[in-house]
């Protein structure tokens, strides 16, 4: 498992959003050329709604389908691979209030590779960091954002 932590100093309905928000998702990953499309064609997420990325990574262009599996606003949602690389994915999001407009961002991701055991050992070594250094990037944009009067939109 995965996990990556952030204090943002905004509220935690304004963080739990720009989470779910697909333009904010593919601006925070821009680095390897991140696009994101919805089935509902918004660019809010909510329960059930699907997302297809796509994105450089390892220099092969990726494509994986999630849906939000689990949506309690502002404090929790569950995104899990339909279709993709993985053999499956499950990323959670939590949010607590700290209180003084302060939230608590937890990032759980959870992957299990294909290959067996070669696929485990790749997991270990070359995606989990990978990943890692992705959710802190993402973290890291949220928090900027999240940190600005207009939320730099």
């Amino acid at each position: 498992m995965i996990e990556v932590v952030s204090v943002i100093n905004a509220a935690a309905a304004t963080v739990f959003d720009l989470e779910l928000d697909i333009d904010v998702h593919a601006e925070s990953l821009a680095k390897s050329r991140e696009t994101a499309t919805t089935t509902t064609g918004r660019r809010q997420l909510g329960l059930g709604d699907e997302v297809t990325f796509g994105a450089r990574h390892f220099g092969r262009r990726w494509n994986m389908t999630s849906r939000i599996t689990a949506y309690n606003r502002p404090y929790h949602f569950v995104d899990e691979q339909t279709r993709g690389p993985f053999r499956a994915l499950r990323h959670e999001h939590y949010f607590e209030d700290l209180g003084d407009i302060r939230t608590r961002m937890i990032d759980r991701m959870t992957i299990r590779a294909p290959l067996g055991p070669l696929g485990a050992v790749a997991t270990r070594m070359l995606l989990a960091p990978h990943l890692r250094r992705l959710l802190v990037e993402r973290a890291a944009h949220i928090k900027r954002l999240a940190e600005t009067a207009d939320h730099g939109r």
